[in-house]
């Protein structure tokens, strides 16, 4: 066992970054960053919606969530930055002209089922049984 391995066993490690595999793609301030973009409200909203309904344009989502659309691309443009969502450029224009579209990435995904999805879920069934 390795002595990264060996320290994240402990109970009494301190460092959140001894929490990350011993050969990490992300570093600890990209995953707080991803945390931290889906702390917004507008920005969870965004993400949630395109999780629920897959890949959508800026147009669709502008309409689904009732935004306008300087605001919804600065919480777009948030989000990609942080690699929750993935822009896709469609490379042909049909009668429409070109679009872009998003969709909830792979980690994007798990950030909201794991997480926030999670919480209000326990709270759900703490709320159920403690309630009886």
């Amino acid at each position: 066992m390795s002595t990264k391995e060996q320290r994240t066993t402990d109970d009494e490690s301190i460092d959140p970054e001894e929490l990350l595999p011993e050969h990490s793609v992300l570093k600890l301030e990209e995953y707080l960053a991803m945390q931290d973009a889906i702390g917004n409200e507008t920005r969870f909203r965004i993400l949630y919606a395109l999780k629920q309904q897959g890949e959508m344009s800026a147009n669709q989502l502008k309409e689904s969530l009732e935004m306008r659309p300087n605001n919804l691309h600065y919480h777009l443009g948030k989000l990609c930055d942080v690699g929750l969502v993935q822009n896709r450029k469609q490379n042909t224009p049909d009668s429409d002209g070109l679009f872009s579209y998003y969709v909830a990435s792979g980690m994007g995904k798990a950030i909201l089922e794991h997480g926030v999805e999670e919480l209000m879920r326990r709270e759900r069934e703490f709320k159920d049984r403690y309630s009886s």
